[in-house]
């Protein structure tokens, strides 16, 4: 900071604070070019050291990222979208059935009816035995292709098989 009226010479005042402990140094001086800051600055060198390191993290987290868009970019082709139309039969993911610690315990409810389909992906669909209406996520369907099975006692018989 600086200048300030002569005092003893000095005409500035170097502050430096430590950002995670907050400890503060303060020194005066007759000026504030670089010599004087790296003499202030006991660990000059030592930042001079960490300044390439974090360069080279830098760099590293570049190269990361890159890889992970390239695969993501895989990712991604592969995914199938799905086109709802209007009247069709679709099941809901629940993903809240977490209360039910039961490993065979279907996470898909339903089916439901859609009613109207949005632009980016919202859904509306209907509640056949409620006959309530509500707004999701397209992502949480998936289209209904068979006939309910009641979820709480069903048995497969493997016999036949």
């Amino acid at each position: 900071m600086g200048p300030f009226p002569q005092s003893f010479g000095n005409l500035y005042i170097l502050v430096a604070v430590d950002y995670v402990s907050k400890w503060v140094e303060a020194i005066a001086s007759p000026t504030n070019d670089a010599k004087v800051v790296m003499k202030f600055l006991p660990a000059g060198k030592a930042q001079k050291l960490q300044l390439n390191e974090l360069d080279e993290l830098r760099l590293f987290a570049y190269e990361n990222a890159k890889l992970y868009k390239e695969k993501m970019k895989w990712h991604d082709s592969r995914i199938k979208e799905s086109v709802f139309v209007k009247n069709q039969q679709v099941l809901l993911f629940n993903s809240r059935l977490k209360l039910f610690l039961r490993k065979l315990k279907s996470r898909w409810s339903g089916p439901f009816t859609v009613m109207e389909v949005y632009p980016f992906g919202a859904v509306v669909v209907k509640d056949e035995k409620s006959r309530r209406e509500f707004k999701v996520n397209g992502q949480r369907l998936k289209h209904y292709w068979g006939v309910e099975v009641n979820r709480e006692k069903t048995s497969v018989s493997l016999e036949d098989a």
